[in-house]
Formats: C-alpha cells, sequence, structure tokens
C-alpha cells in the first residue's frame, strides 16, 4: 500500500490511519456536491481576468489575459484533489488554517466546507484574481474565509497568529519562494500542525527544495503523495519519510 524511507522499516500507526481512514476514505460526503458544482461553474465561466503572476509563471498560458474556465481546467485544483483536500481537513479538523494561493478558490471552499468552525486566511497575489474569488466564495455563503490580497512574502510577516493548525502552500513553485515560506511559517507551528507542499515533483528545483524540507530537524514525518509532500512536526514520532501513490 505504500513504503517507508525508515530503514528500519516502522509502520506509525499515525500514518496508517491517516492513509486507510482518510485518503482511502471512499464515504460520498454531502458536500461533495457543492465543490463538483463549484468546480463546474468555473469551467463554464467565459468571461476574462487579467492576471498579475508573482509565481514562477504558467506552462499553460502565454498572455495576461484569461478566461476563468481556462484557469479553472490548467490552474486550479483539480476535483480529484479537492476532495481529498475536503478529507484530509475533515480528518484533522484544524482550527485555524492558512492558505498560500487562493487561485480561484476550489481548495479554499473544500476546506471550508470540511470544517465550517475553522478560521481560513488565504493569501492571493493577485488582486483581480482576490476580487473575483471573495465574489464567488461570498455567492456560496463561505464565511469562514478571509481573503488577503499581497505577494507572500509582504503578507507573512503581517499574520497575527501565533500559530496554525494547518497550512496549505499552493501559491508559488519555486525552490527559493517556497523554502523561504516554510523557513517563516515553521515558526508558526505546533507540535500537531500539518503543512501540505502542492506540486513537490513540478521541476528538480521544487524536488530539492522537497529534500531540504524533509531533513529539517524540526520535521518528524513525512509524506509524498506524488502531486502533494505532507510534513509533520509530531515529537512523539520517529523521523520517517513515507511514499504514498494515491
Amino acid at each position: 500500500m505504500f513504503k517507508s524511507t525508515n530503514q528500519h522499516g516502522v509502520h506509525s500507526p499515525f500514518v496508517y490511519d491517516l492513509v486507510t481512514k482518510c485518503f482511502y476514505d471512499r464515504t460520498k460526503y454531502p458536500e461533495y456536491s457543492k465543490i463538483k458544482s463549484y468546480k463546474a461553474s468555473l469551467l463554464k465561466n467565459k468571461s476574462s481576468i487579467t492576471i498579475t503572476d508573482f509565481g514562477s509563471g504558467s506552462r499553460v498560458f502565454k498572455s495576461n489575459e484569461r478566461r476563468i474556465n481556462a484557469l479553472a481546467k490548467n490552474a486550479g485544483t483539480s476535483l480529484k484533489r479537492a476532495l481529498l483536500l475536503y478529507r484530509v481537513v475533515n480528518y484533522f479538523k484544524p482550527n485555524q488554517i492558512l492558505e498560500l494561493g487562493t487561485s480561484l478558490g476550489i481548495a479554499t471552499q473544500a476546506m471550508a466546507l470540511s470544517n465550517p468552525e475553522s478560521t481560513i486566511t488565504s493569501v492571493e497575489g493577485c488582486p483581480t484574481v482576490s476580487k473575483f474569488t471573495a465574489q464567488q466564495l461570498s455567492e456560496e455563503n463561505i464565511n469562514n474565509v478571509t481573503i488577503k490580497t499581497g505577494e507572500f512574502e509582504s503578507i507573512i510577516p503581517q499574520l497575527k497568529e501565533d500559530a496554525y493548525d494547518f497550512i496549505f502552500f499552493d501559491g508559488n513553485h519555486n525552490k527559493k519562494a517556497t523554502l523561504n515560506y516554510f523557513n517563516l511559517l515553521i515558526e508558526k507551528t505546533h507540535n500537531d500542525s500539518i503543512f501540505i507542499f502542492d506540486d513537490i515533483h513540478w521541476s528538480k528545483e521544487m524536488l530539492d527544495a522537497w529534500e531540504q524540507i524533509k531533513s529539517h530537524p524540526k520535521v518528524t514525518v513525512t509524506i509524498d503523495t506524488f502531486f502533494w509532500g505532507f510534513v509533520c512536526f509530531r515529537k512523539e514520532q520517529v523521523k520517517e519519510n513515507f511514499s504514498i501513490r494515491l
């Protein structure tokens, strides 16, 4: 089912439960229909917006003028990952959530629906995307999300929370930037905090960043699902790296 790269081959009960009870959970949650319809509405939206891209750029788009449906198809979180993110938040029930990279709010909506009691701060670099998504989430009656607009480097130091239970890194797929955000935000963790990094196999640079994150002394358990990298800081765990194909 999954492999461990710990030299002892010890399987952590924490990881085993996460995989069997969350990753492979086949429950058809009622909120899934809302997540699917939100994504579907974006895929039907032919209006255009002008993008300011602070990340590592796009492999698909050549112009800054982009249609919402094309963004939803090429840059937005896939439905499979949105449903997985719903299950992960439902499983851990984090109260304080931070998202770097709101985009069209597909992942944001999934997290917000999963734990309506949570407080979600989502950071988006592009003002037009931020404004569009805030409006969409409002129409979906999502009330536990605050979108902050600006470059991550300037917003992170302004964050008021002392600690976050859950951080989803889905913005700048660039080694230097990823490591910078990681090092800034590791100061806002506690024993049970969870980090998820999107697209860790995006490039050799991102893979290098992932290897450095895995080796950080505060990091105990990591899970490489190919598209996402999970990072845990549980002091009671032996340091162990897992690879799980979903």
